[in-house]
């Protein structure tokens, strides 16, 4: 499965780059506002760490004239080339965008999805990825997981080119199970991303090979 992290805050995420092997970035205007950062602070820096992985990077523009001019600019400002992905919004809009911006050579990610139904939309309409969101739809007492799985289920059955990027999780529980749902990828806020790795006996082992080969390893490196 493909990790991302899903965040602008740029101490954690180049943290995280340190060891986690994340193959990309997503942001959107909630997260901006969370890091405090212009999109063309938070742009320049998120390439910079993340190097030659994916930025996922949404417009905030409601017509679809606007948001294929929008995608347009934030690619060729960034200068990202392939590894940049527009996030665009599953609306009637939205989905008149997504066909533009493929024919145009633009990569596309489908985001704000509640619905299998508007996530097979997004794929017939050419998005490369496809953003259900876990848990609010869990809030809202529908089944994140469930939603998850049936995507998967429709790009295996209807053999189209896109995958899962799931996304908004509150637990390692929900990562677990859209993982074994089948979900291609997942986009991660930094605290989740370390607890995804961290376990009690995992730490108690380590200390305890500490203890045990202190005066063992007698090798000079």
């Amino acid at each position: 499965m493909i990790y991302m992290a899903d965040t602008a805050n740029l101490e954690a995420l180049k943290k995280l780059y340190e060891f986690f092997p994340l193959e990309g970035v997503t942001t959107n205007p909630t997260i901006l506002k969370q890091s405090g950062l212009k999109l063309s602070v938070a742009g320049e820096a998120l390439k910079e760490i993340v190097g030659e992985g994916m930025i996922h990077m949404q417009v905030l523009s409601n017509t679809a004239e606007d948001m294929v001019r929008e995608a347009k600019k934030y690619k060729a400002y960034f200068d990202l080339g392939d590894n940049f992905f527009a996030k665009i919004p599953v609306t009637p809009e939205g989905y008149k965008t997504m066909r533009i911006l493929k024919d145009a050579g633009i990569n596309v990610t489908a985001t704000a999805i509640f619905t299998q139904q508007q996530a097979l939309v997004a794929s017939k309409a050419g998005a490369d990825y496809v953003a259900p969101y876990v848990s609010r739809l869990d809030n809202i007492s529908s089944h994140g997981i469930e939603v998850v799985a049936d995507i998967v289920q429709n790009i295996y059955d209807f053999g189209l080119d896109t995958k899962v990027l799931a996304a908004s999780f509150k637990t390692v529980d929900q990562i677990h199970r859209i993982s074994m749902a089948g979900s291609q990828s997942a986009t991660i806020n930094p605290d989740l991303l370390m607890q995804l790795i961290k376990h009690p006996m995992t730490d108690i082992s380590v200390a305890q090979f500490e203890i045990d080969g202190k005066d063992l390893y007698d090798i000079e490196y």
